[in-house]
């Protein structure tokens, strides 16, 4: 078939029979040939050894001749006596004829001679040579075969080797077996099997991190990544490659799984047999395994590789120290878990990558096809086998093999099968890891498996609110390579997505209302249809788009009465639903509730939301939340987008960690109730494109804030009654035309407006100017009125005639209660506030009036509209004098104060005007108090101008009402 050939070609090899072929003489076979052979086999070479290698009965030359082709290294030990051996010959110069064979390598060993001796044939040698020549002349081929064993005795004696005399044998015999260890250690070019691709990269930066040109430091290096990305194949490459380069080396496979069966002790003895070559070593406890690791390994250069840690116990339990090994010496310790590396005090961590692209398909390739190509029918079926395995090496290799000798057909197959359910042997790799985690993780890595396996916003909040505790459980996930954190977006591998959800569905695979988690239209539809009872479900997270048209075909109409049976959800997230019938119950265990596209007017009347944290609904019907007031202590987010049939908000006062509302794009919201006011922990508002909202807006409180002017769009805003501006601490001007004049149908109206505690304040005048004016204004529009407002200020206007020092002054309305032209009475009070201890704050009644004043008569206490300004002891600012300015209309004071006199109009003696506040006097002092009588000629002859350049205290009569200036 057509294929698509891939770079990167496999490399071939040669597969040797034997590592060493050892060539001596009979002298040496029960010492030193003897030792050198038993130093091989304790370093798990295999040399070929004439008296056990050879088949009984077969030509001894022909075995010998396939013993030397078949070994990689040959060594030639050379004694007194190897020239006199024709038998040594003849294998010396077939040993000879392999030294420009590429592959083989011949290493000469001096044992009791002379390089000299041997090159040139002098000595011992000389005369064997003398009777071999002797013996042969009559034989002419013989004697061409004298001339080439000299030859070879001379190529091979000029090889760079070994002279023994006169030297320790067992030394010798080390640096013999370290050469052969390093000769036949795979190369980098040569390491990668064609199964293993892209590790030459990963062992470069490997090797940086282990800095191995360091001889005199101990270096300790941790190697970390998920189940199944090639953790301890690199670690397996890279101690072929250098383990003879140490004086002790060991590799101990699968630490926890050793550790599981036969604890501490038994890791111990797999440790000391590698270092030390022995099958067994005679120790019964950790004491003396540990002092035998201490006393052994102390002065010695080793390479231990410990592979699959699983948890720190068992480091500290096998008692590996840097302290305890030589200079030198590095330690690689393998785990999932990157904690576990950084608490033992390793000097780096290498985290192994997926593979790319171009790596995972040459793998894939080499497991699927035994080649490098790609067959061209099967392009399409390689990229969606890629797209599975998203670069993990176990399942690029376990899917490889499967897919072997598969035709087309069977290939469409087996991957449509796979994404419904994944392949055992990969995830049984990849579930070591969330078995080892506490119940808490488990539960994160669930959902995060379950619902967010790549997402960048509240995840966090989603979790907490779940009750789990996602700071230290998302970061024990990512030490433990479950998940990772890419530019603040939490992503899990493919797998690991599937992995979380067979958990899930293991115990009833065909059964989805008894899981605790739905993610996908088809179960979530299959349990609404069912209309059972689901007492395991806690959540349901449904995509936010549909990932292919299988799914979209599962959109069918879905009965809300079915959620009903869902009482313990606490998480609810549906996306691309479509929902009918009546809403009449959502669990009260609710958290979190986002449910784009809302098809109802509102929210179940039984649902109790008090558990409630966060509540979402994008494009909703709804035009009323709820009705009355609901308990919303935990309620800290309210998002309702583009809901554009929601006319009102309800009573928020009983949510008082509200931080974040967003109204944007309600076009027909017109009502947002005062309590919105009085939320103290509120950050963030939006009211964009609330069209009716804007243009009905009577009370704005936008204290607190660090403008320098009053936002320009408050002028738009033609029904503005109330404006707060309390605690501006950076306000400077307040412009005399930033202010509408809102009006009202109603009988009685009430405006404010209050400049509390803004000490930057620079035109303070102007600003007691500005207020006076916008409540003339406000006069004019409603004569029927009562407004109020607090200003900077600390004398009482002359204008205002009756004024006396303290809380209290009588009054006498007798004279002008039957005028026509009374319109009204204004009040002006000063008062200040002065340094608090914190504590009389908090023992202030709740909620404490800052200022109140009212009408009493004997007998009568009245009523005290107070001001809506509280202290607060993080933001005041003391000894800021203040006065309070109050208009009550004609109607509302006669309707006040003859609601209890007996004769009326014509009853209405002993009448005082009153201020009070919540707080004690040295809280709050109210320093003194005046009105005056307010008749209609006061509007007719009102000028702006005059108002602004009243600075004297001579004033026209026809501008009575505008003199302010200080009483003296």
């Amino acid at each position: 078939m057509d294929c698509m050939r891939i770079e990167s070609p496999l490399s071939v090899e040669k597969n040797w029979k034997y590592d060493v072929f050892v060539s001596f003489r009979g002298e040496t076979r029960f010492n030193f040939t003897d030792h050198l052979y038993a130093a091989l086999l304790r370093h798990g070479i295999l040399a070929f050894r004439d008296d056990t290698r050879l088949q009984k009965g077969g030509p001894i030359s022909a075995g010998l001749q396939q013993a030397i082709e078949g070994s990689q290294i040959l060594i030639v030990v050379f004694s007194i006596n190897y020239a006199s051996s024709t038998w040594c010959l003849r294998e010396l110069a077939q040993i000879a004829d392999c030294i420009q064979i590429p592959g083989h390598t011949v290493l000469p060993v001096f044992y009791d001679v002379s390089p000299t001796e041997v090159r040139r044939q002098s000595g011992n040698y000389e005369a064997a040579f003398i009777k071999h020549e002797q013996r042969f002349k009559d034989d002419a081929e013989m004697t061409e075969q004298v001339r080439r064993w000299r030859a070879a005795l001379t190529q091979v004696a000029n090889l760079s080797g070994w002279d023994m005399r006169n030297k320790s044998q067992s030394a010798n015999i080390e640096e013999i077996v370290k050469a052969v260890t390093s000769i036949l250690s795979p190369k980098p070019s040569s390491s990668l099997s064609n199964d293993i691709v892209g590790m030459q990269s990963p062992l470069e930066e490997l090797k940086k991190i282990l800095a191995l040109g360091l001889d005199d430091d101990v270096r300790v290096v941790g190697i970390c990544g998920m189940g199944g990305i090639g953790k301890s194949t690199l670690a397996t490459i890279l101690y072929e490659e250098i383990s003879h380069q140490y004086d002790v080396s060991c590799f101990v496979d699968d630490v926890s799984e050793t550790y599981r069966h036969y604890g501490p002790l038994g890791v111990q003895k797999q440790l000391l047999c590698q270092a030390f070559k022995e099958e067994n070593f005679p120790i019964c406890n950790l004491s003396l395994a540990n002092n035998l690791i201490q006393t052994r390994l102390r002065h010695r250069k080793v390479f231990i590789v410990l592979d699959n840690v699983e948890k720190g116990i068992q480091l500290e339990k096998l008692a590996i120290k840097r302290e305890w090994v030589g200079p030198g010496s590095r330690i690689i310790i393998v785990s999932r878990d990157e904690h576990i590396l950084r608490e033992y005090g390793v000097d780096g961590v290498y985290k192994v990558q997926l593979l790319n692209d171009e790596n995972a398909l040459q793998l894939f390739c080499r497991k699927a096809f035994k080649c490098n190509h790609v067959a061209q029918d099967y392009r399409r079926l390689t990229n969606s086998a890629l797209t599975y395995a998203s670069g993990l090496p176990l399942a690029i290799r376990v899917l490889g093999s499967f897919l072997f000798g598969r035709n087309v057909s069977e290939w469409s197959s087996a991957l449509v099968r796979l994404k419904e359910n994944p392949t055992k042997d990969i995830l049984d790799v990849l579930r070591i890891s969330y078995d080892g985690l506490e119940e808490m993780e488990k539960e994160i890595f669930l959902d995060i498996a379950c619902f967010f396996p790549s997402r960048e916003w509240d995840l966090e909040d989603i979790l907490s609110i779940r009750g789990f505790q996602p700071d230290i459980g998302l970061r024990i996930l990512i030490d433990k390579s479950l998940i990772t954190n890419v530019g603040n977006m939490i992503c899990m591998h493919d797998l690991l997505r599937d992995l979380g959800r067979s958990i899930v569905r293991e115990k009833s695979p065909k059964e989805p209302r008894k899981w605790s988690r739905l993610w996908n239209q088809k179960d979530l539809s299959d349990v609404l249809r069912e209309n059972k009872a689901a007492e395991n479900l806690e959540a349901i997270v449904l995509p936010r788009f549909h990932q292919n048209r299988e799914e979209m075909s599962e959109r069918t109409t879905l009965r809300v009465e079915a959620l009903s049976q869902m009482r313990h959800l606490k998480l609810l997230i549906l996306r691309e639903a479509n929902f009918l019938g009546c809403p009449n119950f959502l669990s009260n265990e609710l958290g979190y509730l986002d449910w784009k596209d809302y098809p109802f007017t509102c929210l179940p009347s039984s649902f109790q939301p008090n558990k409630l944290v966060k509540l979402i609904l994008h494009y909703s019907n709804i035009k009323e939340l709820w009705e009355g007031i609901k308990d919303l202590h935990n309620l800290t987010y309210l998002e309702l987008c583009h809901s554009k049939n929601l006319v009102k908000i309800p009573n928020l006062s009983h949510a008082p960690n509200l931080e974040y509302i967003n109204l944007k794009g309600c076009v027909k919201l017109v009502y947002l109730d005062a309590s919105i006011g009085s939320l103290e922990k509120l950050l963030h508002l939006n009211l964009e494109n609330c069209k009716n909202l804007l243009r009905c807006l009577q009370w704005l409180n936008i204290g607190g804030n660090n403008f320098v002017t009053p936002p320009d769009c408050i002028k738009e805003l033609p029904k503005l009654r109330v404006l707060n501006l309390e605690y501006c601490k950076h306000l400077k001007l307040l412009p005399s035309t930033f202010m509408p004049i809102g009006g009202s149908s109603g009988r009685y109206y009430y405006g404010g407006i209050y400049v509390f505690n803004c000490p930057n304040l620079s035109d303070t005048e102007g600003c007691r100017l500005t207020v006076i004016s916008w409540m003339i204004k406000m006069i004019q529009v409603n004569l029927q009125c009562r407004i109020q407002a607090v200003v900077p200020g600390t004398k009482i206007p002359r204008w205002f005639s009756k004024q006396k020092t303290g809380d209290s002054v009588s009054l006498d309305p007798s004279p002008i209660v039957d005028d026509n032209n009374w319109i009204g009475i204004a009040v002006c009070v000063t008062f200040v506030v002065h340094h608090t201890p914190t504590q009389l704050l908090e023992e202030a009644i709740y909620p404490p009036a800052l200022i109140a004043c009212g009408f009493r008569r004997k007998g009568y206490r009245g009523s005290y509209p107070h001001v809506p300004i509280r202290l607060k002891n993080d933001l005041i600012t003391a000894e800021l004098d203040h006065m309070l300015l109050i208009f009550v209309s004609r109607e509302d004071f006669l309707d006040e104060n003859t609601r209890i006199a007996k004769e009326g109009t014509s009853d209405l003696h002993g009448i005082t005007l009153h201020t009070i506040s919540d707080y004690p006097e040295e809280v709050v002092e109210l320093k003194r108090c005046g009105y005056r009588w307010v008749f209609k000629e006061d509007l007719e002859q009102f000028n702006p101008t005059m108002m602004f350049s009243a600075n004297s205290s001579a004033q026209s009569p026809n501008h009575k009402f505008l003199a302010i200036q200080d009483h003296q």
